[in-house]
C-alpha cells in the first residue's frame, strides 16, 4: 500500500476510534470535529512544493511547529476545546509517525 494513501486513511480512523473510545455518545459529532482539525494542514500552502512525499511536516510547517503543538497540548484544558484539540495532537502525532516512516 502507498504509504501517502496510508496516511491519509490513518488521518480519518484514528480520529474515529479516539472519537468511539473517548466520546461514546456523541462519537460521530466528536468525530467530524476532530476531523476538522485537519484544516491545520492549510499552512502546506505556504510550501514548494505544496505536497512532497519525502518532507517532514512537524517543525517544518508552522502550524506544525513545536511552539504550535505545545499551543494544541494546552487547548486541551479548556472543555470546550479539547475535542478539536484532540484532533491536532492526534493529527501532529500521525504526522510524526509519517516522518520516523522516512
Amino acid at each position: 500500500m502507498d504509504l501517502a494513501y496510508l496516511h491519509l486513511v490513518l488521518h480519518l480512523l484514528v480520529p474515529a476510534l479516539a472519537a468511539r473510545l473517548l466520546y461514546p455518545q456523541k462519537w460521530w459529532r466528536a468525530w467530524l470535529i476532530m476531523c476538522l482539525a485537519m484544516i491545520v494542514d492549510v499552512d502546506h500552502l505556504l510550501a514548494s512544493p505544496v505536497y512532497d512525499p519525502n518532507r517532514c511536516s512537524i517543525n517544518f510547517h508552522p502550524l506544525h511547529s513545536y511552539p504550535a503543538i505545545a499551543i494544541y497540548c494546552l487547548m486541551m484544558i479548556p472543555p470546550r476545546l479539547r475535542i478539536f484539540a484532540t484532533g491536532l495532537l492526534l493529527h501532529m502525532g500521525l504526522d510524526a509517525v509519517d516522518c520516523y516512516w522516512m
